[in-house]
């Protein structure tokens, strides 16, 4: 999972709500809250693959990736909190 989240190919996606994410985040993630993945999904499809989704505990981006992958969107991963994958970005 290291090698993912530090690659320059891919897209950190931070499935919290805005106000979580203006609290703190990963640089360079990109916001977009979990209930708003159904109506947003020719972004997901546009993005660099592949796509590492993060949240407060692992629970919401479990869910967008199973979500993303009923979908047909390949390549996404549940990395957990945002605190880990920012430590691991930065590691």
């Amino acid at each position: 999972m290291e090698e993912i989240i530090k690659s320059e190919n891919t897209t950190i996606v931070d499935v919290r709500t805005r106000e979580e994410f203006r609290g703190g985040n990963v640089v360079g993630s990109i916001n977009i809250p979990v209930n708003e993945i159904p109506s947003r999904l020719d972004e997901f499809k546009q993005m660099k693959k592949p796509i590492v989704l993060c949240c407060a505990s692992g629970g919401r981006s479990g869910q967008a990736h199973m979500f993303l992958s009923q979908q047909g969107i390949e390549e996404t991963y549940n990395a957990g909190s945002w605190l880990d994958v920012n430590y691991l970005k930065n590691s």
